[in-house]
């Protein structure tokens, strides 16, 4: 009895290497590292789906609503939101690393939008108004590990 009780309680346990699936599933293929997409936005910007990889620098703390992602930590990263707000990420997301796929979009964001992203963990370069233009990527599906 005491050998089924521990077998149970091990298989409650994630394993800390296990791999978090969110969204719809991934492509085959090797994924775009972060940083080439950032030298030249424009280019990966056109709608088509795209494969990147990356780690998470930081997340939305209430409820796993955006992630920031960067080539490597504490690099130049991009926020990046769920498509049609479908799945969320555990809030404790930060230092994992991720492969995600979707479409890049630039957006801009009011001085309200920015103050409120700000709030709750984001971090934008805000124009002298106040307001935020963004390069942002919407992800359709995401893995996340350790």
């Amino acid at each position: 009895m005491l050998a089924s009780l521990a077998l149970s309680l091990v298989l409650l346990v994630p394993p800390t290497d296990s791999i978090i699936k969110r969204g719809a599933p991934l492509p085959e293929g090797t994924p775009i590292p972060l940083a080439e997409v950032l030298q030249d936005p424009a280019r990966f910007a056109k709608g088509d789906p795209v494969l990147v990889s990356g780690i998470v620098e930081r997340n939305c703390t209430a409820k796993g609503c955006w992630m920031q992602v960067a080539s490597e930590p504490g690099g130049t990263g991009v926020r990046v939101t769920f498509k049609d707000y479908a799945f969320f990420i555990p809030t404790d997301s930060q230092g994992r690393k991720v492969k995600a796929v979707g479409v890049f979009t630039t957006k801009q964001h009011s001085a309200k939008d920015v103050d409120h992203l700000v709030a709750e963990g984001a971090s934008l370069l805000r124009n002298a108004d106040g307001t935020a233009t963004e390069v942002t990527f919407v992800a359709s599906g995401v893995e996340l590990s350790s």
